[in-house]
């Protein structure tokens, strides 16, 4: 291994170990390499992330996303410059990942860094999560070992399932940072003319419009079953098991009722530990 590689690996180590996330959970059972290469593709996402989501002025950000989108066509020309993207190198030629998905993160992320998005139309909503969620689904079906047509509406419709979950869940960390991922078809549907975050939030009938965000967010979790019955269990396993950990939180936030916001919900350590072991291992 050579010293660039090895930095490459020291860097997506790091950028793993300060996560906290729940995707990295369904990680750990994959075999090293393709647990890997998953590393590989978080950290990417968790940089240009990181680009939409700090402080700065726009036409910064814009330049590094372009800078980025420059840096995908290095990787798929076989001379990447920056750790991420040298660690990138044989996931990409491993696992045949589409250098389009890779683009429409970026893209996803750009669309915040234009933002912030408040009120989307459903359709933007939709393009929204393909970029951000389903693209990220698209490049890790690959990595498990799932193929085809299956894998790949498998990857759509889990990226938004859980994508849906995270814009229930974090509605007031959103509103407070002046973001409204709400539609504004189902704020027209509830009766709610106000378009500014914080008067959404304190809206009586809030709830109704995260309930149809809610139902949609259901039927894309049951076509995310319907699809994994259909696909052998080895190569989908990881995407079981995140469907199964997000399936607890929305049933939390459901059972709860839609119209209650806070506080956040999230699973004990024993609670994941039990999801891991029942969906993980079998």
């Amino acid at each position: 291994m050579t010293a660039e590689s090895a930095e490459a690996r020291a860097h997506v180590d790091a950028v793993v170990g300060r996560s906290k996330t729940s995707f990295l959970s369904g990680m750990r059972i994959l075999p090293r390499p393709r647990r890997r290469a998953m590393y590989a593709i978080y950290a990417f996402c968790r940089e240009v992330d990181d680009i939409a989501d700090e402080p700065g002025p726009l036409p910064a950000k814009l330049e590094a996303l372009a800078l980025w989108r420059r840096e995908i066509e290095a990787l798929y020309a076989g001379r990447p410059t920056q750790p991420t993207a040298q660690a990138l190198l044989r996931p990409v030629a491993d696992y045949r990942l589409p250098k389009a998905e890779f683009l429409a993160i970026v893209d996803g992320m750009e669309m915040d860094a234009r933002g912030p998005i408040v009120a989307p139309e459903l359709a933007t909503l939709a393009l929204y999560c393909r970029r951000v969620a389903g693209a990220v689904g698209q490049l890790s079906v690959r990595v498990f070992g799932a193929t085809g047509a299956d894998a790949e509406a498998l990857a759509v419709a889990e990226g938004e399932a859980l994508q849906l979950t995270n814009i229930l869940r974090d509605q007031a960390e959103d509103a407070a940072d002046g973001r409204l991922y709400l539609p504004a078809e189902a704020l027209a549907a509830a009766g709610i003319a106000a378009r500014d975050p914080a008067l959404v939030m304190m809206h009586p009938e809030v709830g109704t419009a995260r309930r149809l965000v809610a139902e949609q967010a259901r039927r894309r979790f049951a076509e995310s079953r319907r699809l994994i019955a259909r696909l052998p269990r080895r190569g989908v396993k990881p995407a079981r098991l995140m469907l199964e950990v997000y399936w607890r939180l929305f049933r939390m936030m459901e059972r709860r009722g839609c119209q209650q916001v806070l506080p956040r919900v999230s699973l004990s350590k024993p609670r994941k530990l039990w999801v891991l072991l029942r969906y993980g291992l079998f």
